[in-house]
């Protein structure tokens, strides 16, 4: 037994994103950084390389350097995964080449720039048998697995509505023209892809519908539109759903609700009661029932289920957010590598975890969002 051996691309110095996957990744004692491309920039990933205390062997020019540096280092020194963490325009090329030469990945999302290059990499991570994650990290939360199990016993009865919604202020004036650094990235078709909010968090908002209700989206009618003026991609977004067992939904994506800050929140209606989850108050699943009062559950609190438990680090009581939950996502994949380089499959909780069919899905569904909104045509299939 030791720890895992994480290699990273991308997630230099200034990056919002890389910093959160390092502290996950470091969160439960199970893994070390011991190797880094940080930067397309070779001089930022060598000072990038110094902040994280690493030698200045294992602190690359590029992604192509480390993976075929690291490969030539012996079983008992290279790195075991690779973590990717760039602009989306950048996440295929270094995952694949990761694959292709032996070492697991795991990625944030969305999976890949468009859906040709996550249907290739799908192919790949097969072929490979190699464990592939995903960091759709909402999936992460105590009360979010609470919730999906509770659809998954039933106690709902048949899912008929499912209203999910991911407004965000912070893109409500052109802060991309004044070259912030997150702005600039996530409103380039070139590095973001097709879709601006549909293709940043609107992803999350449908991956987080499908996770819950286990449920698959096979149509979908879109309005996409951008409000601030000169702004190349959506900022807003309302789409309708239709699930694979007659359910309906509606999807909101928006990054221009301004004084919103990150408020995910999904209502999920069956026949005998629904619930109610918000991320800015993760630590609670509100129950509503037909026939009974409301029931408010607490993350590590009684009724709570082992799906919920076992992702929860500490007494009922002390709030777990963000960090725990993009942790969990870490922990999942990690005990599925360990288990992979063990010859075994990994313990049901631990194969939990967002993975390239997510990926698929996401892609596929930025596509479809894309051109149900430019169509005049009222439902796109999925």
């Amino acid at each position: 037994m030791r720890k895992l051996r994480m290699g990273m691309v991308g997630g230099g110095r200034g990056a919002f994103i890389g910093a959160v996957h390092r502290m996950a990744a470091a969160l439960d004692g199970q893994i070390d950084l011991v190797c880094g491309a940080f930067s397309s920039n070779p001089k930022k990933s060598k000072l990038s390389g110094k902040d994280f205390f690493l030698p200045a062997n294992r602190v690359y020019g590029s992604y192509k350097e480390m993976i075929e540096k690291e490969k030539e280092l012996p079983l008992g020194e290279r790195m075991d995964f690779v973590a990717i963490v760039t602009p989306n325009h950048v996440h295929f090329p270094p995952a694949k080449m990761a694959l292709q030469n032996g070492f697991h990945v795991i990625c944030d999302k969305p999976a890949t720039f468009n859906l040709k290059e996550a249907k290739e990499l799908q192919k790949i991570v097969k072929k490979s048998g190699l464990v592939f994650g995903l960091t759709h990290n909402y999936t992460g939360y105590p009360m979010v697995k609470q919730a999906k199990a509770m659809v998954a016993k039933k106690k709902f009865g048949k899912i008929r509505k499912v209203v999910v919604e991911y407004p965000q202020g912070w893109l409500s004036t052109r802060v991309e023209a004044s070259n912030q650094k997150q702005a600039t990235w996530r409103t380039d078709p070139k590095k973001s892809g097709a879709a601006g909010a549909m293709g940043d968090i609107g992803t999350h908002a449908e991956n987080l519908a499908e996770y819950i209700t286990g449920l698959k989206i096979t149509q979908l009618c879109a309005d996409l539109h951008t409000f601030v003026p000169g702004r190349r991609l959506d900022d807003d977004g309302s789409i309708l759903l239709r699930f694979d067992n007659g359910a309906r939904g509606v999807l909101m994506a928006s990054q221009i609700s301004a004084g919103e800050e990150n408020a995910l929140r999904i209502r999920v209606y069956g026949e005998k009661g629904g619930l109610d989850w918000s991320q800015m108050e993760p630590n609670t699943l509100l129950v509503r029932w037909l026939d009974k009062p409301v029931e408010l559950l607490r993350t590590g609190s009684h009724g709570t289920y082992p799906e919920s438990m076992s992702s929860t680090r500490i007494p009922a009581g002390h709030p777990e957010g963000y960090l725990e939950a993009f942790a969990t996502i870490y922990r999942n994949f990690t005990e599925t590598v360990r288990a992979h380089q063990k010859g075994k499959k990994p313990k049901k909780q631990y194969a939990d975890f967002p993975t390239i069919e997510d990926g698929v899905r996401g892609m596929q569904f930025i596509e479809k969002v894309v051109a149900s909104g430019k169509s005049k045509t009222k439902w796109t299939k999925f």
